[in-house]
């Protein structure tokens, strides 16, 4: 009696096998490897292309669905740039019972990203947007709490493209 429940399952196992899942990787299969072209800043934010492009190679690593490699030997090349970044007020502590002064924050990054294969004239991907968000407290130092903001926000843009580059078939 304990061979026919091993039976059926291993029957049923083989009648799903061919229902059309896949594991792993759903990227175009011809496109193994990919590069990061450094990042345009089209806002007033400090740095914020270096970091994007930090981001953006460390989250393609961490996907591991595209081999990370160096323009010249990439089959495809992500070109981004970030187009706006917004900063409002989430929360409000009072200071001397009189004055409001925001302590939360919230910041939203805009990117604008292609995927293109090297000596082709169509992209492989043409221009899409993601935006990443995040909050953060300003903390002692307003300066260091908008960066690690920033940092966080470029962090969840990041992870957006690269959802959308290595599944947007």
């Amino acid at each position: 009696m304990s061979r026919l429940p091993r039976t059926l399952f291993l029957l049923l196992f083989l009648l799903l096998g061919g229902c059309g899942y896949q594991v792993g990787s759903l990227m175009h299969p011809q496109v193994k490897t990919v590069a990061v072209a450094p990042v345009v800043n089209e806002t007033v934010a400090y740095n914020v292309a270096a970091e994007m492009r930090g981001l953006l190679c460390e989250c393609f690593m961490t996907d591991g669905s595209l081999k990370l490699v160096d323009e010249k030997e990439a089959d495809c090349i992500v070109y981004a740039r970030v187009v706006s970044i917004r900063f409002s007020e989430v929360n409000w502590s009072t200071v001397n019972d009189d004055l409001f002064v925001p302590n939360e924050w919230r910041v939203q990054l805009k990117v604008e990203f292609s995927v293109i294969i090297p000596g082709s004239a169509k992209p492989l991907i043409s221009t899409r947007s993601v935006t990443g968000s995040a909050e953060f407290q300003t903390g002692p130092d307003m300066y260091i709490g908008r960066r690690n903001g920033i940092r966080q926000a470029a962090y969840d843009a990041a992870k957006q493209l690269v959802t959308a580059v290595t599944e947007g078939w």
